[in-house]
């Protein structure tokens, strides 16, 4: 006979207990007031614990056939979306495996472990850095008492609640009615888990009640409504072409610095915090070079690696505002120990919108808090390094701008403005 049970927090950090019986005679626990106490201390640990973040708790599951620093890189990155979107982790687990089990993504054993892991630590949602299937989704959410997320679920629910204006909400929704759709496939206690997002935020349980017609109905009204805003942003930009300003777009990979540039190049005041995905709304501002001549300066939503397929393609129409730059400055953050690979995401997404030859200027931000000088990286690149928080390299940098619109094929000739020297006017 075998009695296993869930261990309250313990120093040994220890999470279950089998106690092993040679006959079911000799056990002589009174077994209702034994579990009652055992729940008892549970409750108050995990009490305890909630009291102190309020917030909600997850663990982190990584799988697949990929080298060890790749799997600490990728569940670091996930732990930041997890941070951004007010989750405390708690726990991570990584599975090297080579072959994806197409029900569970990874083996049951190894679920189960995860559960009762969760179930000991007060842990709220399970979130995994592969995206999970449909079938997946729903086998996983069956077999757990937590609530499952993916990695693309997470970044939507972190758009939802960042975006401001009416045409990022838009474009927001689009992309989770995109992803919650195919997988409508089930109801019940497993449905109850699935897509709720965090805190609620999103579409979750509520767009769960709508029968695949109508989902496909919401998404035509909001893939119109995309199109009239498009039809808005092309006007805007014949505005910017007949005013002969220059446009500077500010690129890169997501927390790079690039708000807190925009603030320190135009002296707006744009919102701007060290955590992933701050602004989605795009803000254009105008200031004047050391030579005079004004030009416009645009702030765009940051790029990472993986980005959901349903997002990048709401945010299209968004992306495709830098085909109007005559020069990009891509923003670098000059602390992450992953900086050349951030900036290959960034040139994979130029590749892709057909942007590679647009010359730009490589802008490593952040210099203030490394001592390392760092080399120059990207086909056709000025290199600049600047901090935008202290200022440092701010006066290298618009003379670099300056030098660069002179040279740029792209760049429409317009003669120094004589207007003040900023201009907060959203375009």
């Amino acid at each position: 006979m075998h009695l296993a049970h869930l261990l309250p927090p313990n120093p040994a950090e220890k999470a279950w207990e089998v106690t092993r019986f040679r006959d079911v005679h000799e056990i002589r626990i009174p077994f209702l007031a034994f579990v009652h106490g055992l729940e008892g201390e549970i409750r108050s640990a995990q009490a305890l614990e909630k009291g102190r973040s309020g917030e909600e708790k997850a663990i982190l599951v990584h799988a697949g056939p990929h080298t060890k620093t790749e799997v600490e890189r990728s569940l670091a990155e996930l732990a930041e979306l997890a941070r951004t979107a007010n989750v405390e982790v708690i726990e991570t687990f990584s599975q090297r495996i080579h072959r994806y089990s197409p029900s569970y993504l990874i083996g049951k054993g190894k679920l189960q472990e995860i559960l009762m892991k969760g179930l000991a630590l007060g842990a709220t949602l399970v979130i995994f850095d592969q995206d999970l299937s449909p079938a997946q989704v729903n086998n996983i959410a069956g077999l757990m008492d937590l609530k499952v997320m993916d990695r693309t679920q997470l970044i939507l629910d972190i758009f939802a609640r960042r975006a401001r204006s009416s045409t990022g909400k838009i474009q927001v929704e689009l992309a989770q009615l995109r992803y919650i759709l195919p997988r409508l496939t089930g109801r019940g206690t497993a449905m109850s888990r699935l897509m709720g997002g965090i805190g609620g935020k999103g579409p979750g349980e509520t767009r769960l009640e709508m029968d695949r017609r109508r989902i496909k109905d919401r998404i035509r009204r909001l893939e119109k409504s995309i199109e009239g805003s498009s039809r808005g942003r092309m006007e805007r930009k014949k505005l910017r072409q007949r005013s002969e300003f220059p446009a500077v777009s500010l690129i890169g990979y997501t927390n790079a610095g690039k708000s807190t540039l925009l603030n320190r190049l135009t002296g707006s005041a744009e919102l701007a915090e060290d955590r992933l995905f701050a602004t989605l709304d795009p803000a254009t501002r105008r200031a004047r070079l050391p030579g005079g001549r004004n030009v416009v300066f645009s702030d765009t939503v940051g790029f990472i690696r993986r980005m959901p397929k349903d997002l990048r393609v709401a945010f299209r129409a968004t992306l495709e505002e830098l085909e109007d730059a005559d020069l990009f400055m891509h923003v670098v953050d000059a602390t992450s120990p992953y900086r050349d690979e951030e900036i290959e995401v960034v040139e994979e997404v130029l590749e892709e919108l057909g942007l590679a030859a647009v010359p730009r200027i490589l802008c490593e931000n952040k210099c203030d808090l490394t001592r390392e000088s760092g080399a120059p990286k990207g086909d056709g690149a000025d290199f600049v390094r600047i901090s935008a928080f202290t200022g440092t390299g701010i006066g290298d940098l618009l003379k670099a701008v300056e030098h660069a619109l002179r040279a740029s094929p792209r760049s429409r000739t317009g003669n120094p403005g004589h207007g003040p020297s900023q201009d907060r006017t959203r375009f």
